[in-house]
């Protein structure tokens, strides 16, 4: 048996025959990689071969033929008007506020944005998906692999699927201001999060017309942005692997958004759509998808989208893959309600884990908790719930407002988020604060 071969032995056996359940688990998901790099450094080993490759970087960043043809000045292309967006370099957070009265999708103009560098600007008519790999038969190479164009995806069988985006980091601004610790990373509240209903193709189908083999455990989809730079070390452009469980279950190839084409900033194109994942899985105006027979790295499942800090081993915690629960008043930060006047506080909830069941509604900081009024019960379950309770505040003065949601696995918001370095997951119940005049 060669060594490719029984490489790849091994990772199937670690990978192939697990469901997509198990693998979204996120120490299922680390373990079995893990288990996978020890077999792979064993074979490697007794070929002479383990400091090649024993825990080799993604191959090297080439040029691509369908570069973009610019970069949006400024970083993003779409108008950032202050009344929907609070700006934060490339990136633009979604004012809650903006979202009273839209209805269950997210509308575009007001849909969050989160760019590692400049959204680019790109022609469909010499675009190409570039897929290649060991897991495709024939192992087409980087530089002579499997092509599709844009019009190749509008000519499959398209599917629509309604789904949450969301930054990894959302609510990082609480770890700081709510539980006074020091995060790195964009302070975002949570408005890093937006319900957009996608049309695409299945990953699946392109994988298989591309030729997937029953040896194949990983994929690594690239972006065309351009290289992202981290304090002086160029790490190439954005790209994260995803086990092909995944990849087989639920994933779109998404070229349209709210029945409209893509927008630039939301990965025109073509973008993936990974469902419930943490954003960053949802790569963004993607170029080309590397389809391996063993497991692949990348600095985004490696030095990034980990937890690190007291608690967790030095290399992190496994990569992140589900989000977790959260809930979002739409009502300005340190917005003003009138006193003696009946209001219906408005809201929504969402999860990683499946359908929230339950969200609960504080209007006295936490003292009591009560149930409040929950709309879309037959939405999406990777989409979110919008709820409403009624509120008559007597006197006036300050008051922080707070919601907690519970999904179908019994997961809901803890009172205080466990502390990470990057700030990544906080899903603690957040104290909104208003004033009553």
């Amino acid at each position: 048996m060669t060594f490719i071969s029984s490489l790849s032995s091994i990772v199937h056996m670690r990978f192939g025959d697990r469901d997509d359940g198990d693998l979204t688990d996120e120490a299922t998901y680390e373990h079995v990689r893990s288990l996978s790099r020890r077999g792979l450094l064993r074979l490697s080993a007794g070929a002479g071969l383990g400091a090649a490759i024993g825990a080799a970087p993604a191959a090297p960043i080439k040029a691509s033929a369908a570069a973009p043809l610019a970069a949006a000045a400024g970083g993003i292309v779409k108008p950032l008007p202050p009344e929907l967006f609070i700006p934060h370099g490339t990136n633009a957070e979604t004012r809650w506020e903006a979202m009273s009265g839209q209805g269950y999708l997210t509308p575009v103009d007001r849909f969050f944005v989160r760019n590692h560098v400049s959204t680019p600007l790109i022609d469909p008519r010499t675009w190409r998906l570039k897929l290649w790999g060991t897991g495709l038969r024939g192992a087409p190479a980087e530089d002579r692999p499997i092509e599709f164009s844009y019009a190749d995806l509008l000519g499959f069988r398209s599917e629509t699927l309604t789904a949450f985006i969301e930054c990894t980091g959302n609510g990082r601004g609480f770890y700081t201001t709510q539980q006074g610790q020091q995060v790195s990373g964009t302070p975002w509240r949570l408005g890093a999060v937006g319900v957009a209903r996608w049309r695409g193709v299945r990953l699946s189908d392109v994988l298989r017309r591309a030729g997937l083999t029953r040896g194949a455990v990983d994929i690594l989809p690239r972006g065309l942005d351009a290289d992202y730079v981290d304090k002086g070390e160029n790490l190439g452009r954005v790209r994260r692997p995803l086990p092909v469980a995944k990849a087989l279950k639920d994933v779109l190839l998404a070229y349209e958004m709210n029945g409209a084409p893509l927008p630039p900033d939301h990965g025109f194109p073509v973008r993936l759509v990974v469902p419930s994942w943490v954003g960053i899985a949802s790569v963004k105006w993607l170029g080309d998808i590397q389809v391996a027979d063993e497991p692949l790295f990348s600095p985004w499942n490696t030095r990034f989208y980990r937890l690190f800090g007291p608690g967790y081993p030095q290399e992190g915690s496994a990569p992140l893959t589900r989000m977790n629960v959260k809930s979002a008043f739409e009502l300005p930060w340190e917005g003003t309600l009138q006193a003696g006047r009946r209001h219906v506080l408005r809201g929504r909830s969402w999860s990683g884990g499946g359908r929230v069941w339950r969200t609960e509604v504080s209007v006295d900081g936490g003292a009591s908790w009560h149930r409040a009024r929950q709309h879309d019960a037959h939405a999406s379950t990777r989409g979110w719930v919008r709820w409403e309770f009624p509120w008559r505040p007597d006197k006036p003065g300050a008051h922080e407002l707070l919601a907690r949601a519970t999904d179908v696995t019994g997961a809901s918001q803890p009172s205080t988020a466990p502390y990470n370095t990057l700030g990544y997951l906080f899903g603690a119940v957040v104290r909104h604060p208003v004033t009553i005049a």
